[in-house]
Formats: structure tokens, sequence, C-alpha cells
């Protein structure tokens, strides 16, 4: 969520310390929280984000005192959050503001570094710079990950604006030679982080936020060269529309596809009411989009959604076997051949993001559909 390097965003000044973590009981609020400034670099784990907030928040009632600045507005989502965490220190102290900093980074450097068994992040692998999102790039793959594994690796609005900023910049660089979207963990995605959702939405954001999912799709749209997806497991909502934008799709067989529109009021997205039907049939289209059925990889392949479904036990090395027989192939050819396949229907495609994101606006001014999603958030839907 936040996007800034975790150096800059609790202290852009201070430069890794190259000592271990020393003891400071006994010295003053303002010595403990200069070395913990410093010590944060150290720590074993990157924070997770609730963590993240709460030392930026305490770094500047420390350095600051009170938050003095206005707050952002409702869709500055960065900026936002971060005010929301300062505001709520209220009159705390300075002093007990950097005793309180100090203790989250001793308790951070005490946690032991993942061990051999767990993920390990690839050598070119790098975070995007929003979390949630974890990029590479080798021998012409642009990969990006989605990485919040504990949230189902839902796409938050930060993530959107990532991605699409991603996109175009892959499309311009002549090291990329076509795209891979995979996930962390056993989900692909569940789709949109339903959190940012308020118990109350008002019609204002939630235009917002579907002009950024109308953007997010367009760039799917744009993207000028190969685009392959990975699908490591289920596959939910606006992660499973876009996959018609796909060249490849590769998938495990525990994989499923979902896309649960009318049990929350509303209508399809990703250009699925366009692609759907194109590829798998009119039929079996209105059984995902309207009646919300559950297709599985099996299933998914066999009516041509998906390209090819691997077991699980080999879905790793079966598809990195396609990665690297792609990335021989002359860039160029695949770049035109994706033109040419592509053409004849990148208006159309475009005419459905909008008329699906048109119509997105124009459920949820209904009653129904606002009930559905607020009992949904309620917990009293389950989809």
């Amino acid at each position: 969520m936040l996007s800034l390097s975790r150096r800059a965003l609790w202290n852009p000044s201070v430069r890794r310390a190259s000592a271990a973590l020393r003891p400071f009981s006994a010295a003053s609020p303002a010595e403990k929280f200069n070395q913990a400034v410093k010590d944060l670099n150290n720590v074993p784990e990157e924070p997770s984000n609730d963590v993240k907030l709460q030392l930026y928040a305490l770094f500047k009632q420390a350095t600051v005192g009170k938050c003095n600045i206005a707050k952002p507005g409702t869709f500055d989502f960065v900026g936002k959050a971060k005010w929301d965490a300062w505001n709520k220190l209220g009159d705390t102290s300075q002093d007990d503001a950097q005793n309180e900093y100090a203790e989250i980074v001793t308790k951070l450097a005490g946690k032991k570094a993942p061990g051999p068994a767990q993920y390990q992040e690839p050598a070119a692998a790098a975070s995007s710079g929003v979390e949630g999102l974890v990029t590479t790039v080798q021998e012409g793959a642009f990969t990006i990950r989605f990485n919040r594994p504990s949230k189902r690796n839902s796409i938050t609005f930060e993530m959107f604006e990532e991605v699409i900023k991603l996109l175009k910049d892959a499309g311009q660089r002549d090291d990329v030679k076509f795209l891979v979207l995979t996930g962390t963990g056993e989900v692909f995605s569940s789709g949109l982080f339903l959190g940012h959702f308020p118990k109350q939405m008002q019609m204002g954001p939630f235009k917002e936020a579907v002009e950024l999912l109308r953007r997010y799709v367009a760039e799917f749209i744009n993207f000028p060269k190969p685009a392959i997806a990975l699908i490591n497991g289920p596959s939910i909502g606006v992660s499973c529309t876009i996959l018609g934008l796909f060249d490849l799709v590769y998938a495990s067989d525990k994989a499923f596809f979902q896309t649960p529109f009318t049990q929350l009021g509303l209508s399809p997205e990703g250009c699925s009411s366009y692609t759907f039907p194109r590829i798998m049939g009119i039929a079996r289209a209105c059984e995902v989009l309207m009646m919300n059925k559950q297709l599985s990889a099996k299933e998914a392949e066999e009516c041509g959604f998906v390209s090819k479904c691997f077991p699980d036990a080999s879905f790793q090395e079966e598809t990195q076997k396609k990665i690297q027989e792609l990335a021989q192939l002359p860039p160029k050819s695949l770049m035109h051949s994706k033109t040419l396949v592509r053409a004849s229907v990148l208006e159309d495609l475009h005419k459905a993001n909008n008329l699906e994101c048109e119509q997105l606006i124009k459920l949820y001014a209904l009653e129904e559909t606002r009930d559905a999603v607020m009992a949904y958030l309620r917990g009293e839907v389950k989809l």
C-alpha cells in the first residue's frame, strides 16, 4: 500500500547501520529512537503494511509532534492512510512515541529470518514499490506477481494503479519480450480487495473506483506484447475476467475460475461480456457470468478458456518450460503476430470495457445492488 521504500518512509536521511542491534534499556527515549531508526534497516523480515504505517506515524509524532497537515483527498490512498495513522496518535508525547517506535523495532529485530523451506525471492526479483506486488525481469519475461497470500492475493486500489504503470513501462522496454502474470501461494487472486469499501460507500467514490477499473482493463487491452497468465490457484472476479485478454493461460489443476457478480447485484467487467461468449460459447459464458458457476481448471481447458492445464505438483516446472520456450522466439515476430490476431477486436474490446463500467455505475445506483454489496461486507453473504 505504501509506495515509498521503507528507508525513505521512516527516515530518508538514515544510512544502513552495519553494527548489530545493541541493548539500550538505560538509554533516553531520544537515544533509543535514534538507534532504532538505524537498526530498522537490519531487521530480518520486511514488516507488514500495518506495521509500516504504525512506524511512519510514530516517526512523525516523535520528530514533529501532533499531526499538523490537512487530510488528503478520498482517493489519495497512500496519503490518507499515512495521515490517518499519524492523526490517531493525537496528543501522544514525543517521548512516548520514541519509546514505542523503539519497542516495535526491537520486536522486529528479534524475528527469525525465513528458513530454507519458505519461499525465497529470485535474485532478479524486486518490490514494485507498492505492497502486494513483486516484479521480475528475466530472459525477456517481465513477471508481475500478486504477493498478498494472507489476503488471498486480493488487489488493492494501489495495486491497480501500479500495474497500470508497470504495463505502460513494460510495453516500451527493449529488454521485455512478453508479460507473465501469476500469484504467490495457493491462490492466483481473489479479485478486488473489498475491504476498500466502507459500510456505506457513496456514489462519488464508487465512480472513481470504476474509473480505476476501466483504466486497469484498458491497459491490458492495449498491451502490445504477448501476455501469459500462470494460474497457480483460484481466480475470482476481475482476476478471472481479464484472462480473456491474455494470449496464453496456463493453469494448475487445483485452480478454479469464478465471477460472482450477480450475487453482489453487479454485472460483468474486464471485457468478460465480450470475451467469454467468444471463447467458451454463449451457454457456458452465461452460466459463469449470470449463474456464478465455478469453472474447474479442466472445464476451463475443455472450453478453450485455458490453453493448458497441468498437475499442481508439476505446474511450476511445466510452466517454466513454456516461458523458456517463448523466450527463445524472435520478439518482433511475437509482437506483430499478437497485433494481427488482436487488431480486428481492439475497438470492440474498448467499447465493451466502457459499457461494462457504465453499467456498473447504473447498477450501484439501485438499492438492491447496494444492499447486496453491504450484506457481503457484513459477512451475511458468502461467495
